[in-house]
């Protein structure tokens, strides 16, 4: 539970403000009320043994060390039934990360002077007995102070090296791009693993752009891009010093911080002896370590987006004049085709600024539509105001303005398909036979039959576009809201056979999602420690994590059509958000305010967006509907309309492949859980199941499969 402003925990911190929120729990800003100093309140909420052991670890890794680039840690207490929590400084001024999205790329020297002092930390940190290897270094993990001090944070995954152990202690989690190839899999890692992570994290405050993954790297699937061709002006000296740090080889890398500053310093021609500190510019006046915003240019997770560096956007100028010139035309000439106004200048959006972010030259081009076209520009963020009354939740709006798949009229009936049933067929997730499996039926609820067998269940039911398969998690002991902590994801055929584990997954993975073309899986995981959401490509066997925030993200949901994904962000409450399928143009979808909005789904010409919202209390969830061309402006509509029949709790909702069709989870006698379909206005309400099992998560199979021979 979120600690509100004002709470005094252990009769000691009072709670000021949140600074940043995961999957495990929250950090905080506190007073200490005994010698009226801020401090910073670390939590975690996940007692499973392994965590809570791991928080320990890191309790006890940071109170017994004294240096000026790490935090100090001032009390470590438990809270029965509740959480851990690690009193720690408070250190204002920015993070490293949040200091490249304002600036793109950092100064030489200020490169070398972070640097510096990262490798005294680590020297520090290599020389303890036993050593201690951070593992974790990367840009969200560096803090520059109002002083232009620089502190090393975040030792969640720090080992502790004893004797010649080759084994990691405690969790073991990868960060594309600023992990060394031996911390993937069970290959040991040592301080070479750390001035690697330090290596590419110079790189990307010199570039501006995250090097090449060491995985792909060392397994020949990439290599790594010279830092001199991304930025021609450094120093030649700084880019082999850091291209040295990146190595594959542990062998080959400096040996030791010391000798990886040394050569920093050398090749800024740094003396160090003639100042007191190496003091890197200060932040701007007001920074703090409050949530950054979305970021403007977030630093890029794949080796494809990296290979354009657009600095200037010709296209703005070049639609804007296009647009000028269509509208002298269309005075000149009044029999102007309206086709073509329209394809050319489509209504505005409300505050909507039109954009080429540079994207990768082998993607296919966006969908050739008005709305699909017309995506926030990198860093615009929607103003999120609270709704006016007339558009809140309780709105009573009409439907069929959104969309033409919305209308006011009677919807026809589902029609018979090869499939039978109706419009094809329904996955669900049902534990009528003991553990919770996957099951399938048709439109009208006819011909149930389980499809897996898996011995600690299954749940999460997800389609591939073409309807031949289905990704599914297990083990599956219920229903969870957010995190499935020991899921694993699973492929099989939609007959229920072929079962075989998903390439890359491990422990902790959940949520699987197909893109529209089908290649690809996009799926949270916890392997980072916070859930993040990542997507695989199964043609090309790589994996990229594309939400690299202190946030926890989760639920991610493919937008048909373009390169874009519906997610949830967990922040103090759930909205929805939406970023591209690389990490990149992330705005808030759903509106601001104290309503936790998850399950987003797209329909079937990502048009709209339905996804469910409920209040903290009551707790009875509905089924909000937002159209992507009104996502700046609203409004979002309630589904159906408040005055009309009540539907009851509506959670987990999917549209059918033709939009005129809803299914969902309800519980109308506040016990039973079964599934529901309604049309698309939330009228002619059908009970689909009836068992007196717990039925949910239910999904249309897509229309390609229905209309299959």
């Amino acid at each position: 539970m979120t600690l509100n402003p004002g709470t005094l925990l252990n009769n000691r911190y009072r709670i000021v403000s949140i600074l940043g929120q995961g999957g495990m729990g929250a950090v905080y800003q506190a007073v200490d009320e005994n010698i009226k100093i801020y401090v910073a309140v670390k939590e975690n909420l996940f007692l499973s043994e392994e965590y809570t052991r791991q928080f320990q670890r890191e309790a006890s890794i940071l109170a017994s060390m004294r240096h000026p680039t790490l935090p100090r840690v001032g009390d470590y207490f438990a809270i029965s039934g509740q959480g851990q929590y690690l009193i720690m400084d408070y250190i204002e001024g920015e993070d490293l990360r949040q200091r490249i999205e304002r600036m793109n790329v950092l100064p030489p020297r200020d490169v070398i002077l972070i640097g510096a002092q990262i490798c005294d930390a680590l020297s520090y940190l290599h020389s303890r007995t036993p050593p201690i290897v951070h593992r974790d270094i990367k840009p969200g993990n560096i803090k520059i102070t109002p002083e232009g001090e620089v502190c090393l944070v975040d030792f969640g995954l720090a080992k502790i090296m004893m004797d010649s152990q080759a084994t990691t202690t405690g969790a073991r989690a990868m960060t594309p791009g600023y992990s060394p190839p031996e911390q993937y899999g069970t290959a040991r890692t040592d301080p070479r693993s750390d001035i690697y992570s330090l290596g590419a994290t110079l790189y990307a405050t010199l570039t501006g752009v995250i090097p090449e993954d060491g995985l792909a790297r060392a397994t020949n699937k990439a290599t790594l891009t010279p830092i001199r061709q991304f930025t021609p002006t450094v120093d030649r000296r700084l880019a082999e010093a850091i291209e040295i740090a990146l190595e594959i080889e542990p062998e080959h890398r400096y040996q030791s911080a010391e000798e990886f500053k040394v050569a920093l310093l050398e090749a800024g021609n740094i003396n160090p002896a003639t100042q007191r500190r190496l003091l890197v510019t200060p932040p701007p006046e007001g920074s703090s370590s409050q949530p950054p915003k979305p970021p403007s240019r977030p630093l890029n997770p794949t080796p494809a987006r990296r290979k354009r560096k657009v600095r200037i956007k010709p296209f703005p100028i070049i639609l804007a004049a296009l647009v000028l010139l269509l509208t002298a035309f269309s005075i000149l000439r009044p029999d102007v085709s309206a086709a073509i106004a329209a394809r050319f200048m489509p209504a505005p959006l409300a505050t909507a600024t039109i954009s080429d972010p540079p994207v990768a030259d082998t993607q296919p081009p966006l969908a050739d539509t008005p709305t699909q076209g017309l995506t926030p520009a990198a860093g615009d963020v929607p103003a999120q105001t609270p709704l006016p009354p007339e558009e809140s939740p309780t709105a009573t709006a009409a439907l069929p303005t959104l969309t033409p798949a919305v209308t006011a009229t009677r919807t026809p009936s589902p029609t018979p398909t090869a499939f039978g049933g109706g419009l094809g067929q329904i996955a669900f997730v049902s534990d009528r036979s003991g553990t919770f499996q996957l099951w399938i039926m048709n439109a009208d609820g006819s011909q149930q039959r389980q499809l897996t067998d898996m011995p600690n269940g299954a749940c999460q039911p997800a389609w591939s576009p073409d309807g031949s398969q289905l990704a599914f998690i297990s083990p599956c002991v219920g229903k969870r809201n957010e995190i499935y902590e020991n899921s694993q994801i699973y492929l099989m055929n939609a007959d229920g056979k072929n079962i075989r584990l998903m390439p890359r997954t491990q422990a902790g993975d959940f949520d699987p999602a197909w893109s529209p073309e089908g290649s690809r899986i996009a799926f949270t995981s916890l392997r980072t420690g916070v859930p993040h959401i990542f997507v695989l490509d199964m043609s090309e066997d790589t994996l990229s994590e594309v939400s690299d925030t202190r946030h926890a993200d989760f639920q991610p949901a493919w937008r048909p059509g373009a390169r874009q994904l519906a997610f949830v962000r967990k922040m103090t409450f759930n909205h929805i958000w939406i970023m591209s399928d690389q990490g990149f143009t992330q705005f808030q979808y759903s509106s601001s305010g104290d309503v936790n909005d998850t399950s987003p789904v797209w329909s079937s010409d990502g048009e709209f967006l339905l996804y469910t919202r409920s209040k903290i209390s009551p707790a009875i969830p509905w089924i909000q509907l937002l159209a992507y061309e009104n996502r700046e402006a609203g409004p979002e509509l309630r589904i159906p309309p408040l005055n009309s029949p009540d539907i009851g709790p509506v959670s987990d909702p999917d549209i059918s492949p033709d939009n005129l069709w809803i299914i969902y989870e309800s519980w109308p006698d506040g016990r039973n859980h079964d599934i529901f379909r309604v049309d698309i206005n939330g009228a002619d309400r059908i009970r689909l199941t009836s068992d007196p099992g717990f039925d949910f998560g239910p999904v249309w199979r897509p229309m390609t499969a229905l209309t299959a021979p």
